[in-house]
């Protein structure tokens, strides 16, 4: 009997389009420590059909865009419209590897009003990643009350 779902994987799991994939796997090695568990290179041989690399307990799914097919990387459309959020064991470490490994600094790691210490990074193929180590349980009513204070002592900063 096949599973459904497969085995390792969960119900939701992204699908990355990079423009550059092989470069692109080596610095997810190297920025988040990812292993990779399968390569599938176009028929060319020039760039990557379909891979899957493991994060932590995650497995994230990443192709060459094909630009033809619909299918555009960040860096194509000059933006991203969304980004990954990873939990990790410590913040500051996660988001310094990554940095050294040649992200671009978004937002350096900070305690947040939701509970977490959090920090975001954009990868050099247009992808946002942020960083968060959980750190106080609130609940619904506390993250509020925090949203407001924190919304209050920004005001006028702009």
């Amino acid at each position: 009997m096949v599973k459904a779902i497969p085995e390792g994987y969960h119900t939701a799991t992204p699908m990355l389009a990079v423009r550059g994939g092989v470069q692109a796997i080596d610095f997810y090695k190297k920025a988040l420590g990812a292993h990779e568990r399968f390569r599938l290179p176009s028929p060319d041989g020039k760039s990557i059909m379909h891979a899957e690399l493991q994060v932590g307990d995650s497995i994230i799914m990443l192709a060459d865009e094909q630009p033809d097919m619909g299918c555009k990387s960040p860096t194509s459309l000059g933006g991203t419209t969304g980004s990954l959020f990873l939990y990790v064991q410590d913040a500051d470490a996660a988001f310094k590897r990554a940095v050294d490994a040649g992200a671009k600094a978004v937002m350096a790691p900070a305690d947040m009003f939701w509970g977490d210490r959090f920090g975001q990074v954009e990868d050099p193929f247009g992808h946002r990643w942020g960083f968060a180590t959980h750190k106080e349980d609130l609940t619904p009513e506390e993250i509020g009350k925090r949203q407001k204070q924190f919304m209050a002592s920004m005001a006028g900063k702009t």
